[in-house]
């Protein structure tokens, strides 16, 4: 079943930066979105959340088209966003940052507080600190986590690698992996870490010029170099 699906989307301001988009996401898969700084990755992960309304084409979820939704009626329907950056509230203590990711899938009976905790016992251990006085790996833990609280379906990750150390960076892939395993959850996720984008992807769509040029399979993530193609500068 095909969980998110761009059909000829084109995305801009004054000028497209997405060119007629196609692009499919079937349930339980880990699909990456692959290309250089500048080609229009983020723009596609803003378009998918709702943050950015195509100028043409249509987008669905689970079958429905909510190409002209909001970004707050997609998440209540169950798809979870970690923007680039992360975006955490740094005033805010880790539990209550954690409990703003109830807004996500509010249909649903279920939230996730154990299986964060579980994935990143640092949460719980600094629930009562300050978002903002965590290192930018447990920021980024945060974040995953206060998208996953909701028991999401889909879940879209923004350059999960940027800013943190190639330690933590390692442990969020195999986290990644362990939600997509254990709890069933789609993933969409943006990359320019080779390493990331081969630990973590089933298979990929590479970018260039804000137009999709090429799909990258099981077998072509095995080659290093038909990656780094799409990512040198």
């Amino acid at each position: 079943m095909t969980v998110l699906e761009f059909d000829d989307v084109t995305v801009g301001y004054d000028t497209p930066v997405l060119r007629e988009i196609d692009l499919a996401v079937d349930e339980g898969e880990i699909v990456g979105v692959v290309g250089k700084n500048g080609v229009g990755k983020t723009t596609l992960m803003k378009t998918a959340i709702g943050l950015l309304e195509p100028m043409s084409g249509r987008i669905t979820y689970d079958g429905r088209d909510i190409t002209t939704e909001t970004a707050n009626d997609r998440a209540n329907s169950g798809i979870g966003y970690i923007p680039q950056g992360r975006d955490i509230f740094p005033d805010l203590t880790v539990e209550e940052n954690l409990a703003m990711g109830e807004h996500v899938n509010t249909a649903g009976e279920v939230t996730r507080y154990e299986a964060v905790y579980d994935l990143f016992p640092v949460l719980e251990e600094r629930a009562g600190q300050d978002g903002g006085t965590l290192s930018g790996g447990q920021q980024q833990m945060l974040a995953i986590g206060r998208a996953l609280v909701g028991d999401p379906d889909l879940l879209l990750l923004d350059e999960p690698s940027e800013g943190v150390q190639p330690s933590i960076v390692d442990q969020i892939s195999q986290d990644m992996r362990r939600i997509n395993d254990e709890l069933g959850t789609t993933i969409l996720f943006v990359e320019q870490n080779l390493g990331v984008i081969r630990d973590m992807a089933d298979r990929c769509y590479a970018m260039e010029r804000g137009e999709i040029v090429d799909e990258l399979g099981a077998a072509d993530l095995d080659d290093e170099d038909a990656i780094a193609s799409y990512l040198a500068v």
